[in-house]
């Protein structure tokens, strides 16, 4: 019998395929069919602070824009006020009550009240879990890394004591040294760590001569940086390991499984592929386990991690590109194929 559990943040999941933070969790309906068809977790749509700023200027102008419309009325309106995150929340303990697979929720703030207060009353609904999304686009060209690395320390450690669930953190790949800063919040508490968030960036219409901006999908060739890191940081850390971006087929989960990760999230495979995906996925993974005598994802987790193949110089190493640059014959392996000639791993 094929075993595909795996313990995420301290909490066991039945397979490594977790549903990542996105519009289509929304949906109660879409949640069950995920649940259905195999996720073993779902993250919930994250909740920005920005949005409920917006929401809130945009409920105060309505209210303001027939104030002194005659003399006789200062306003037509009552004092009312937005109601913030209480929509967000609401929404969130809905899906919680309708699975019975753990739900995350993600949060993305921007002053510490704020951080501390929501993250709290989302601890309130009954979800498994707090993913932390920590995207910092900086403006201010005088603010050091440090300062910004020493701001989301501080944020954890404050959440974590508010909190009496799980908080895990998703992080860009934009640090000076991305793995200092994940040991720093390994220490400061942080169960599980997400390689990598996917920043949407803006784009420019020539046509228009206006930003717009697209849908930005992750391909396969994404999922690089996420298997790396995977590899260093395996059984270095006490936290967690999920891979993000880039994750598509059954054959890129056992990668990231193979160089070290507990877990993995999916979002634009199903947006491409549809919801049954994960089926197919899933399917795949036992697959192989089945060809290659496993019978549990920890008989081969971390198997080509950093930890394990240390023999091998040019493994997660600089000195790589060196070896690929030197060894001609990898350009004609990695060649482009006819849609014919591809493997069974790249057809999954």
């Amino acid at each position: 019998m094929i075993d595909l559990s795996t313990k995420y943040m301290g909490i066991t999941l039945k397979n490594p395929i977790i549903v990542g933070a996105s519009n289509l969790v929304q949906d109660v309906k879409n949640l069950k069919k995920l649940e259905q068809v195999g996720a073993s977790a779902i993250v919930y749509k994250s909740l920005f602070e920005e949005q409920i700023q917006l929401e809130s200027l945009e409920m105060q102008n309505d209210l303001e824009s027939y104030e002194n419309w005659d003399p006789e009325h200062a306003t037509l309106f009552p004092d009312l006020e937005h109601a913030g995150p209480a929509e967000f929340l609401m929404h969130l303990k809905e899906a919680r009550e309708v699975l019975n697979i753990p739900l995350f929720a993600s949060l993305n703030a921007v002053y510490e009240a704020s951080w501390i207060d929501y993250a709290k009353k989302i601890s309130e609904t009954g979800v498994a879990g707090i993913e932390l999304n920590f995207y910092h686009h900086e403006n201010d060209f005088d603010k050091t890394s440090e300062q910004i690395e020493n701001e989301q320390l501080h944020i954890l450690k404050k959440v974590k004591e508010v909190v009496n669930i799980p908080v895990s953190v998703k992080l860009s790949p934009y640090y000076t040294n991305t793995l200092r800063m994940v040991k720093q919040l390994d220490r400061a508490g942080a169960d599980a760590f997400i390689m990598f968030n996917r920043l949407f960036q803006p784009d420019i219409d020539i046509e228009k001569e206006e930003h717009h901006f697209p849908y930005n999908f992750s391909s396969r060739n994404d999922n690089g940086l996420a298997l790396r890191y995977a590899g260093l940081l395996h059984s270095k850390i006490r936290g967690s390991i999920c891979s993000n971006t880039g994750i598509h087929s059954g054959s890129d989960v056992i990668k990231m499984l193979l160089a070290g990760a507990d877990a993995v999230q999916v979002v634009s495979t199903i947006y491409r592929k549809g919801i049954s995906h994960i089926a197919t996925m899933l399917g795949a993974l036992e697959e192989w386990m089945i060809e290659n005598g496993y019978e549990s994802l920890s008989d081969f987790k971390g198997k080509l991690s950093s930890k394990k193949t240390q023999h091998d110089l040019f493994t997660y190493k600089r000195a790589q590109y060196v070896d690929i640059l030197l060894k001609s014959e990898n350009f004609n392996k990695y060649h482009p194929k006819s849609e014919g000639e591809l493997t069974r791993e790249e057809q999954w």
